[in-house]
Formats: C-alpha cells, structure tokens, sequence
C-alpha cells in the first residue's frame, strides 16, 4: 500500500511557502512576490512519485488582520489546519521569533497532526549560524521533525518528501496522478496578472488590488482575454494605469509572455482598471474578488 495524505504550507508572511511549493511540484502553481500577504486563496498542489501522493495546500501567511479581507485569508488558513494530515510550520531563519509565530504555534498544538518546523532560506546564512538556529527550535518547541532546506535553491527538498511520505497514512491517492492542482485557467491568469501588478507597484497597491476575469476564451492557436484590476482609490488607478498607460501596457507585456509559455499560443490580453472603493472592508466583493476564479477544476 502506498503512503497518501493532505500536507499544510502555514508560517508567516514571505516565509517561503508558494516558492517551496513551486519547487516540489517543478511547476509554477501559486505566484511569489517580495510583498507581504501575496498568497489570498488556499492553493492546492498534488505530488506523486512511486511511494505515494502528497496533496500539499498552500496556505496564506498566518499574520495580524486588518481589514475584512486579511481576516478571511487568516480564517481559511486555520480552517485547513483542522483537516490535514501533517502540518508543515515553514520559518525564515533570517527573521526574528514575533508573537504571532507562538500564536500560530499554539493553534497546531491543538491539532492532532504532527507538526514539522521547515527552516527555509538556510542558504541566506553561514552554517556555523544555521546550527545554533536549529537547536534553538528544538529547545523551545516540540516539533516532531526539524528539517532545513532552501526552497529557492531547492537544497533538501528530497529529505522533506521522504519524511512527508513516512509521515502519512497508508491509502491510496485521492487524486490522479497526472492532476497536479484544482486551479482554474481564469484563476491561473488572475494570478498571473496580479504577481505582475505586486512586483510593479509599491505602497498600497498590492494590498488593495484584485483582479477579476471578465472573459475568457481559447481558439486552436489563441487565448483571448479580457480582466479588470480592482482598485480601492482614483489615485491607485492613475498609478496602475501609468503614465500614457506605460504601467498597464507593461503588465501586459509581463503576463503574455509568461502565458504563452504556459499554453504555447498566441495570447490576446485586453486590460482594464476600474475603482471600487473599500472593497477590502466589505465581504460581498471579498467573495466576489477571490473567489469567482476558483470556482471550477480545468483541464
């Protein structure tokens, strides 16, 4: 029988989650970007091999709310931690212990998974610093397993799916082998869109955009799409919009090249930008925002 189990990416902010993601499945499936906060949805990725099946889901970084829309990402993330069977708790080694790692960590230990602490961006730092991180965190915490690695630099990724796999049930897989996530083609391309629109703006703007497909359709040789960028001022629409559109016309040049990798066709990207003031307190255009995307699994 082969080893088969749901695994949970949780940690704060930027700790490397989506980027650790991306490295196991060797595929690009959750966006990553310097800003904080970049992952909204759980993002579900499926790994296969000869053992078994590892159904990880990338949660958004566990942090303080301060809006309507960081509490509903915060929720959902507890929310996953209540039916997985192994929770991976990733650290960046470079940043301080804060209250809200102990907050997170006293929300696993009333689960009843086993937790592994993944100690990302080792290779940020010099070993002889790396050793003294390491025994701290199994002074201070009971975790089941400790593993360091480097996401980015995919350092140890092995000794983690051998450990994962150990880890869970005897079962068989709950998806097939070939499915590798449940993202839909409007949910992929918002993403897309909006990884572009974080790494180009600065200040508010990657926290009070959204994108929403409008329309989407695909010929033997084309992807035709029409999005709009949801913003909450005037002010953030001149900056996304730039000037004679040199902003909004870059964005397009960045996602249609990275989708005609993806699909290898001729992409047709038509966007536009429009104000909705305040949408991040109101939960209605939360729903709407976040969710319409990801309503359906794709081919």
């Amino acid at each position: 029988m082969i080893k088969s189990g749901t695994v949970a990416l949780i940690g704060r902010p930027n700790a490397g989650k989506s980027t650790l993601l991306n490295a196991l499945l060797q595929t690009k499936l959750a966006i990553t970007s310097a800003k904080a906060q970049t992952t909204r949805n759980v993002i579900l990725g499926v790994y296969n091999d000869d053992r078994g099946q590892i159904e990880f889901l990338d949660t958004p970084g566990f942090h303080q709310p301060k809006d309507a829309l960081s509490s509903m990402m915060v929720k959902s993330t507890v929310a996953t931690l209540k039916e997985v069977d192994l929770i991976l708790f990733m650290l960046d080694i470079n940043k301080k212990e804060r209250a809200v790692d102990k907050s997170l960590y006293d929300l696993v230990k009333q689960t009843k998974s086993p937790v592994f602490a993944i100690v990302n961006k080792i290779d940020t730092m010099n070993k002889n610093h790396v050793i003294p991180l390491l025994e701290y965190y199994h002074k201070n915490y009971e975790f089941d397993e400790i593993i360091p690695l480097s996401a980015l630099n995919k350092d140890n990724l092995d000794r983690l799916i051998e450990v994962t796999l150990n880890a869970l049930p005897e079962q068989e897989r709950l998806y097939p082998q070939e499915q590798l996530s449940q993202l839909t083609h409007h949910f992929y391309i918002a993403e897309c869109i909006r990884e572009k629109l974080l790494n180009l703006t600065n200040q508010e703007i990657p926290h009070s955009s959204a994108v929403m497909i409008d329309t989407l359709k695909f010929t033997d040789t084309a992807c035709n799409v029409e999005a709009t960028i949801v913003v909450e001022k005037d002010s953030q629409k001149g900056i996304v919009i730039g000037a004679k559109g040199s902003l909004k016309n870059e964005i397009i040049k960045q996602v249609s090249m990275e989708l005609r990798r993806q699909y290898n066709m001729k992409i047709n990207l038509t966007l536009y930008v429009k104000v909705d003031k305040d949408w991040r307190l109101k939960t209605s255009k939360i729903n709407a925002y976040l969710n319409s995307n990801s309503s359906e699994y794709e081919q």
